[in-house]
């Protein structure tokens, strides 16, 4: 092993043990060892640790350091990706979506958080660690008095019994919403018990409404929730339909009863994208109402889903691929004289990115000089979100880190280690994008775009790949590497904004597919994961999707690293064509 590679082992053994501290104190103290990025400290090993040998931190005096700062916001932020940063209260920054980067230099431990909607660094003074949650005190750029900055791992910090007590209010005050809208109708089984088996949780209140023979399935989200949650709602509500369908006489006392169909209940403001998915959905499989709840006044407003054309969308232009590569030729042939053949990625006309088997680890892009404003280019590098500029002092370690890619992501590398288990669905990605024929062979691989830009009022999208067949047809192809529930109704989402923008004369105005002709055909939607990483509620969804949405879902083999195989098909209308995957 190499001396550096030791010199980085101990100091995460010595991390390690310094953030155990700080979590059973509550405060951090001075660690006497060099501040590394985090990525050295996490990707040595199948299972994150360098080395079995426990070494006790050099303690002086336990009053916060710079040092010591920063190595604690480097191992929770590492941690933290899913979470949110609030400042004063109010939630600044998505981790999904953030970056940002750490400095302890000159005696000062500065935190750079940028998004595409803001951009903040703040001077951190203190820290502690309680419940799940990094509490900072920072200093704003050019003020002497702190403000409060705390980064959560979770986007709901709720304790489990406010949790409870805001879901069994939420029962209360829908029942009661829909006794007023719904005279004459009785309400049985409102309930937010989990059902693990039938995949509900306890997120979600759901009952039934009945009238005579007429049944209508209920499910409903409180205002508390995630906005997750609440674009997640329908997905759960079109099972509840078909969990009271299958089994008429366990959920509603006649069993002659027909349920008609879904009223799904979400907060007031809250209905943009549930509204596309819902518009979609086959109205002659079920009756759907959609309703917003206001829960301060239990006001209650039901939402038109009729116009599927109705859809709150903006595509991005299509950056000149060719010019941005030769704006990059530099630092193209920097990285590659390393890692020859990784992927360079155009995200903008100032901007790509390098990856390696779907793994991004550096960007390249324009920025200006401090002092002259002159454009110049720059190469940042990080595994996650984090982000450092490569230096001279640095480049070692960059070297290293990009060895360390190279020989661990790859099919047979260590399963267990972290390099290989990060980013599984980009992975799986780059293969598609690398010979898309093999989803289906009437796709074409010479005109493909990954990762585009599909926003919308209530989310910045991106579509996984867009392509187009041989005859001009576009095609959607959305993926999954693990098992997910909301493959459907996700991909259906995104076929929405495709064919919107379609019907629309748009990809061909902003720069996509400029020297093929278009087909006047709706889109095609091809969703596509591993064969035994299918969720067993997929099938029950797909068959709600409207008839004239053509899809068509394809299980590949579980060994896809080695190769893309496809093992089973199934089409909208069409029954399941199987050849039975082997495991692994």
């Amino acid at each position: 092993m190499p001396s550096s590679w030791v010199s980085l082992c101990l100091c995460d053994c010595v991390v390690k043990e310094l953030n155990q501290d700080i979590t059973n104190q509550g405060v951090v103290g001075r660690c006497e060892t060099e501040t590394l990025p985090r990525f050295f400290h996490t990707f040595l090993d199948g299972n994150g640790h360098s080395s079995q040998t426990r070494l006790r931190p050099m303690w002086t005096i336990p009053v916060v350091t710079p040092d010591a700062l920063t190595r604690t916001l480097q191992e929770f932020l590492g941690e933290a990706s899913g979470g949110v940063v609030l400042e004063d209260g109010a939630v600044a920054f998505d981790l999904q979506r953030a970056r940002y980067s750490i400095s302890g230099e000159y005696n000062k431990c500065l935190l750079h958080l940028w998004s595409a909607e803001r951009n903040t660094v703040r001077r951190v003074l203190d820290a502690e660690l309680k419940n799940g949650t990094l509490r900072l005190a920072v200093q704003r750029l050019g003020q002497a008095r702190p403000t409060k900055l705390e980064i959560c791992r979770e986007r709901d910090r709720r304790s489990p019994s406010a949790k409870k007590a805001a879901r069994a209010s939420y029962e209360q005050r829908l029942r009661r919403a829909l006794e007023r809208h719904f005279p004459g109708f009785v309400i049985s089984r409102l309930t937010s018990s989990i059902d693990l088996e039938k995949s509900f949780g306890p997120i979600y209140a759901r009952g039934l409404l009945r009238r005579g023979q007429s049944v209508y399935a209920v499910l409903g989200v409180n205002e508390k929730e995630t906005q997750a949650s609440i674009d997640a709602a329908l997905t759960f509500g079109i099972l509840w339909l078909d969990v009271c369908r299958q089994n008429p006489t366990s959920y509603h006392s006649s069993g002659s009863a027909y349920v008609e169909g879904l009223h799904l209940f979400v907060p007031a403001g809250s209905s943009v994208l549930v509204r596309e998915r819902m518009a979609n959905l086959n109205r002659a499989a079920a009756k759907w109402g959609l309703f917003e709840l206001d829960e301060r006044h239990d006001a209650l407003v039901e939402i038109d889903c009729s116009d599927r054309g109705n859809v709150a969308t903006r595509l991005v232009h299509a950056t000149n691929q060719a010019a941005a590569l030769e704006r990059f030729t530099e630092s193209i042939a920097r990285i590659r004289a390393i890692l020859p053949n990784c992927e360079v990625a155009v995200l903008s006309a100032a901007e790509i990115a390098f990856r390696w088997r779907g793994l991004e680890f550096a960007r390249a892009r324009m920025g200006a000089e401090a002092v002259t404003f002159r454009s110049r280019q720059e190469i940042v590098f990080g595994v996650g979100a984090e982000e450092r500029v490569l230096e001279d002092r640095n480049w070692a370690f960059f070297v290293e880190l990009l060895a360390a890619v190279r020989d661990t992501r790859h099919p047979y590398g260590p399963r267990q280690h972290p390099l290989f288990r990060m980013h599984p669905e980009r992975w799986l990605e780059s293969l598609v994008v690398n010979d898309v024929s093999v989803v289906e062979e009437r796709l074409e691989s010479q005109v493909l775009y990954s990762q585009v830009p599909a926003f919308s009022a209530a989310d910045r999208a991106m579509i996984d790949v867009l392509t187009i067949t041989r005859d001009g047809r576009l095609a959607v192809v959305e993926l999954k590497a693990d098992e997910d529930i909301h493959l459907p109704l996700q991909g259906l989402d995104y076929w929405s904004r495709v064919a919107w923008h379609h019907a629309r004369g748009e990809f061909p105005r902003f720069g996509y597919f400029s020297q093929r002709e278009l087909s006047a055909e709706p889109p095609l939607l091809f969703l596509l994961a591993p064969a035994l990483h299918v969720h067993p509620a997929t099938d029950v969804l797909l068959r709600y999707i409207a008839p004239e949405i053509k899809w068509e879902f394809v299980g590949i083999d579980e060994r896809w690293r080695e190769g893309v195989k496809v093992v089973f098909r199934k089409r909208a209308g069409l029954r399941t064509e199987f050849r039975l995957p082997v495991a692994n």
